[in-house]
Order: structure tokens, then C-alpha cells, then sequence
């Protein structure tokens, strides 16, 4: 098949309303949508508290934070594999080729990216925001909230960075998800399988819908940081 046939045919594919390309998103999104539900407030939280705290072994957490982000997902895969099948300590949950173990494999692998990035937006912010807040009385919950309130856009393009991280991973998703037609199929393994077999056309639709996606959040994020700049320049 010709590039330019294969490309006709995703469009005509994605037109079409195919149940089973649409079937394939529907499940990419939600298993995404729940792991990053999952794990923000957790990575927001341990990102700021190694930023802000000063406890003997920041140094190593945050080299620990640094080092996973290099971590290959099919490995984390394969350790969560283990861990989900009958013999591995988590077997009775039985989330294994299931989209329960799909979304406990995507929060693993969102975590330390959204950690990493959460823990150098509020490195970055000024110190004397903290040091206000904590002379006005705050408490230092308010003062977690004062900061990350401050590096908000920081903290989106953790969530992005997570869910871009997340989304167009396949390594794990394959693993522990089993590539099931209509259970836990998602965008990335359908385009692995549909490769192999040769039929590019849907490959092809899907990796068009992936590409839609990242535009569509990063233009929201770059709309947002746009209104808060011209809302400071009013100021």
C-alpha cells in the first residue's frame, strides 16, 4: 500500500465512525485520564516536599526522582508483570490483562515524571514567597498551597509532560494490559499490532489522533500561560 493510499484510507477510517478504532481511544483515554487522577495529587505533594524540606537523603531522593525518569516502561512492565500474575504478591487482585493493572502500570510510570517536574517548578520559585507566607502565621499547609499556587503552569506541564508520558507508551501497556480487542487494546498497541500485520491505514488514524491530542492540551496550556501574562501586565 502506497503512503498516500494508507493515508486516504486513516481519514476515511476516522470518518467512518469505526466502532472498533474508536473503542481502541476510548480505552487509551480513560486508562490515562484515571491514572493521572490517580497519581497527581501524590507526585504534586512528594515533588514539593523534596523541594521545600530540607531531611537528611534529599540528595539521594532527588537523584532517585532524576534516575526513573530514564527507567525503559517495559521494564517497569515486566516488575509489575510479576507482581500481578497468580505467583506475585499482588496475584489475588487479579488485575492482570485487565485495564485496572493497564492504569496501576501508568500512574508507576506518570509518578516520577510529574515528581520531577513539580520538584523543579518549585525550586525555581522565588523563596521568599515561603518565607512571607511562614512570617504572616501560615501554616505549612497553607504555605504548600501559597507555592504551588504560585508555580501552577509548572505544575500543568508536569501533568502534560505525565500524560504525553503516559499516553504513547506501549511497553507496559502491552505487558500487563495483554493487547485484548475491545478490553485493554490502546492506541499505542494497536498501532504495534496493526504494523506487523501489514495494515497501515489504521495505524496511521490512530497516530493522527495521538498527534491531535498532544496539539489540543499543549495549545490549552499555551492559552492559559498567555492569559496570565497579559493579566499581570494589566496589573
Amino acid at each position: 500500500m502506497h503512503l498516500l493510499d494508507a493515508i486516504r484510507d486513516a481519514f476515511a477510517l476516522l470518518l467512518s465512525g469505526n466502532a472498533e478504532l474508536w473503542q481502541v481511544i476510548w480505552v487509551s483515554i480513560k486508562t490515562t485520564v484515571l491514572a493521572l487522577l490517580l497519581a497527581t495529587p501524590a507526585s504534586v505533594i512528594f515533588g514539593y516536599l523534596i523541594a521545600a524540606r530540607t531531611f537528611a537523603g534529599r540528595r539521594v531522593a532527588i537523584w532517585l526522582v532524576q534516575t526513573s525518569l530514564s527507567l525503559p516502561t517495559v521494564l517497569i512492565g515486566l516488575l509489575l508483570y510479576l507482581m500481578l500474575s497468580r505467583q506475585g504478591p499482588l496475584g489475588d487482585f487479579r488485575w492482570l490483562f485487565s485495564q485496572s493493572g493497564i492504569i496501576a502500570g501508568q500512574m508507576l510510570i506518570a509518578l516520577p515524571v510529574m515528581t520531577a517536574f513539580t520538584l523543579a517548578a518549585v525550586q525555581a520559585a522565588d523563596n521568599r514567597l515561603a518565607e512571607t507566607a511562614v512570617t504572616l502565621g501560615a501554616s505549612p499547609w497553607r504555605v504548600m498551597r501559597t507555592v504551588l499556587y504560585e508555580v501552577r503552569f509548572g505544575v500543568m506541564a508536569a501533568i502534560i509532560s505525565g500524560f504525553g508520558r503516559v499516553i504513547s507508551e506501549v511497553g507496559c501497556a502491552i505487558m500487563v494490559g495483554g493487547n485484548i480487542e475491545g478490553d485493554t487494546r490502546t492506541i499505542t498497541t494497536a498501532i504495534a499490532l496493526q504494523t506487523s500485520k501489514g495494515e497501515f491505514a489504521q495505524g496511521i488514524a490512530l497516530g493522527m489522533v495521538l498527534v491531535a491530542i498532544a496539539l489540543l492540551i499543549n495549545a490549552a496550556l499555551v492559552l492559559l500561560q498567555g492569559d496570565a501574562r497579559t493579566a499581570r501586565g494589566a496589573a
